[in-house]
């Protein structure tokens, strides 16, 4: 990508977005173009047509979306497919209306059947049945990226999608009922230590295993994506290493330095027993992570608590 390329950095005030926004400012992007959502509604179709039509953007990175955790999804599993197929549908059909040079969709490793191998290659999705906690999301990214694949094979537009693992970091969501695990225990181990609460409550048996991925190791595989791979077949993102809720709620209360004791509770959900991607072929490429997962949670606690202060 030319340097001064209009990028069009859509949910850039979330977690991912706001991450790709800083990665592109800090290795020399100029003309990043970014719009809150009084100023560009990524549900109003018309909207978004318009938005394309006068601004022209050359590549787009699609980092906008509905989020939120187990809790969330079972919930709202409605909202979650309708907003979330709105959302994509207006970005990525008006970004091929108007021949953009590249489009970047980011989906989620949800996608993947319930009983897939582990870890999980690019060749399994779609293979099988999906979770039940977050299917809603799941069919809504499926659908994305399918999108994408189609418009490459059929109008030869370089429309890709990439797999992310579970992400985590500064500027994610800290303050709502329906956060991503990460963000949930830093702040219920934080609450419980600041109010001498004695035990933390956890959903599921605390043995279900997940790749964490710092959210500024992301941003940098995002950017390579967009400045070194063209092909319509997507690829995962992650580390490549897995932990379990139990090992990552200890490390979390150390980090916070909680005395209180961690109770699972096994008669709620925890999720699919272990979620890790298989990462080979972003590896062979020439990426890998940096930011190991204590370097991670100490940085991403540090936020929090400045945020907090």
């Amino acid at each position: 990508m030319n340097k001064n390329a209009l990028i069009f950095v859509a949910g850039h005030n979330g977690l991912v977005g706001s991450a790709i926004v800083r990665k592109l400012e800090d290795v020399g992007y100029t003309n990043i173009v970014t719009k809150n959502r009084s100023e560009l509604d990524l549900m109003d179709q018309m909207q978004v047509r318009k938005f394309f039509k006068t601004q022209r953007p050359q590549y787009v990175i699609n980092a906008a979306a509905k989020v939120g955790g187990i809790k969330a999804n079972m919930t709202f599993p409605a909202e979650f497919l309708y907003e979330n197929l709105q959302i994509q549908n207006n970005l990525i059909w008006s970004a091929k209306e108007n021949n953009i040079t590249k489009l970047l969709f980011i989906s989620s490793a949800c996608i993947y059947p319930i009983d897939a191998d582990q870890p999980m290659a690019e060749h399994q999705a779609m293979q099988g049945k999906l979770e039940t906690a977050n299917e809603a999301y799941a069919y809504a990214k499926i659908s994305g990226m399918k999108l994408c694949e189609f418009i490459h094979d059929e109008l030869d537009l370089n429309f890709l999608s990439c797999v992310p693992t579970n992400i985590y970091g500064e500027y994610a969501d800290f303050d709502s009922d329906n956060l991503n695990v990460i963000p949930s225990l830093i702040r219920r181990i934080h609450e419980a230590k600041i109010n001498e609460i004695k035990d933390v409550t956890i959903w599921g048996t605390g043995v279900s295993r997940r790749d964490f991925l710092y959210v500024a190791d992301l941003a940098d595989a995002i950017v390579f994506l967009m400045e070194n791979y063209d092909e319509k077949h997507f690829l995962n993102i992650g580390t490549g290493q897995d932990v379990s809720i139990k090992e990552l709620a200890i490390m979390i209360k150390n980090i916070v330095g909680y005395n209180g004791d961690l109770v699972f509770d096994a008669d709620k959900p925890g999720g699919v027993p272990k979620r890790l991607l298989d990462v080979t072929k972003l590896h062979d490429l020439g990426w890998k992570h940096k930011v190991d997962l204590d370097s991670g949670l100490k940085r991403t606690y540090k936020w929090f608590l400045n945020q907090s202060s």
